[in-house]
């Protein structure tokens, strides 16, 4: 088995992951890892490096076509938000040549990658999510409010306003912002598996403990029944293919769970739910092996605490 990881950077529990995944099957696996700078600590736990042109660049799908059409890859796994849509528009070129993309369809990516859809989506498959706007002189959500940029990832530039002079002071410093009201309340992830055809296998909530630019230090697994219940509804319409997560807030006063954040990839803190027990490294193994997978309820060890730390590793 052969599979790609593009801009594996610092994804280190992600390669480690499915090597595990691939000794328990005792399968053989051959992990690429794909990225334009030849440091990147997670290329350590990679078979093989291919340094890939800038995203940008528009010799880089021919370039990942042409790789994993010599290499016969079996399958290619985004791991960053930027080259989601570029991927997922190109989704069929790399079925053609026998790789298959794990990416959802772009418009569902265009609905990530712009947080003013985002909450429009959650509305339309019947979540509740705060109301976004783009001008600071149309707010009146109350405060405290919540600015951050429209296609942001990893908490850059979010910011908490109290006041509405705070807020005109942040709106001039935010690149291609949004204002929502801010939630109080008690920080999620959900960590989301379907297969290729988009059925769920694994649905992982767990409670974000603590936070360090956007990525989870510490977390705890709680199988919320209502919000596994949620994500069945938004799955059943995203049709997620692969890694999906969401990120929502309980409300203290209410216990309404509002809905913030999709990134249809595998999330920073996917290994966690992985070694919880809801196996998506493994799963996808198996989907390329060729079993069939059902929803798989309560997998991940209900209550089971994590704490993330960082190593250092020689790349030289």
């Amino acid at each position: 088995m052969k599979i790609i990881f593009t801009s594996v950077g610092r994804r280190v529990e992600l390669m480690q992951a499915f090597r595990r995944a691939a000794d328990a099957l005792s399968m053989e696996l051959e992990i690429y890892g794909a990225d334009m700078d030849e440091t990147a600590p997670a290329l350590q736990f990679c078979d093989h490096f291919i340094k890939v042109p800038a995203i940008r660049d528009e010799a880089y799908i021919p370039f990942l076509l042409d790789v994993c059409s010599k290499e016969k890859m079996d399958a290619l796994i985004p791991t960053i938000d930027t080259d989601l849509m570029i991927l997922s528009e190109n989704k069929e070129r790399f079925e053609e040549i026998g790789t298959k993309a794990f990416i959802s369809a772009p418009e569902k990516i265009a609905v990530c990658r712009d947080k003013r859809f985002t909450a429009e989506y959650f509305h339309s498959v019947g979540l509740y999510s705060p109301d976004p706007v783009d001008n600071v002189d149309e707010y009146n959500g109350g405060f405290p409010a919540f600015i951050k940029p429209k296609d942001g990832s990893s908490s850059i530039f979010a910011y908490k306003a109290s006041d509405q002079k705070e807020l005109r002071e942040l709106a001039g410093r935010v690149p291609d912002y949004v204002i929502q009201p801010f939630v109080k309340g008690t920080e999620y992830t959900i960590d989301i598996f379907c297969d290729y055809d988009g059925k769920p296998v694994y649905i992982t909530p767990r409670i974000r403990l603590a936070v360090r630019a956007g990525e989870v230090l510490k977390t705890r697994i709680d199988l919320k029944e209502d919000m596994v219940e949620d994500m069945m509804k938004l799955t059943a319409d995203y049709r997620p293919c692969g890694a999906i997560t969401v990120q929502l807030i309980r409300e203290d006063d209410t216990g309404k769970n509002m809905y913030i954040e999709i990134n249809p990839r595998f999330g920073g803190g996917a290994p966690i739910s992985m070694l919880a027990g809801a196996d998506s490294a493994s799963a996808l193994l198996r989907i390329l092996g060729g079993e069939q997978l059902s929803f798989i309820p309560d997998a991940a060890l209900n209550g089971s605490t994590y704490s993330r730390f960082d190593q250092t590793v020689r790349v030289d």
